[in-house]
């Protein structure tokens, strides 16, 4: 790949893989910028969204490698979600 060429993941592109998401998943990742791990609740709580859009939210931010997930060390059932780019 040349230097001209563009990459397809997020951190190659940092923001600009975002910027034709919708504003729902934007706010996710501005929450994400400010809050270094968040679980799907507390992003919930953070952006005043309802818990279903936030989980759209995190689909379409994760389908362009926008935010990173592991299992929470204290709550095996929730996710820990962090911004992947820069």
């Amino acid at each position: 790949m040349s230097a001209t060429e563009t990459k397809p993941n997020a951190e190659a592109d940092g923001w600009e893989a975002v910027r034709d998401l919708p504003p729902s998943a934007k706010l996710v990742a501005k929450a994400l910028e400010y809050n270094e791990r968040l679980t799907q609740s507390q992003l919930a709580e953070e952006t005043l969204l309802p818990p279903r859009t936030v989980r759209y939210a995190l689909t379409r931010l994760e389908e362009h490698d926008a935010v990173a997930s592991r299992f929470s060390f204290t709550d095996a059932r929730k996710r820990v979600y962090t911004l992947n780019i820069e």
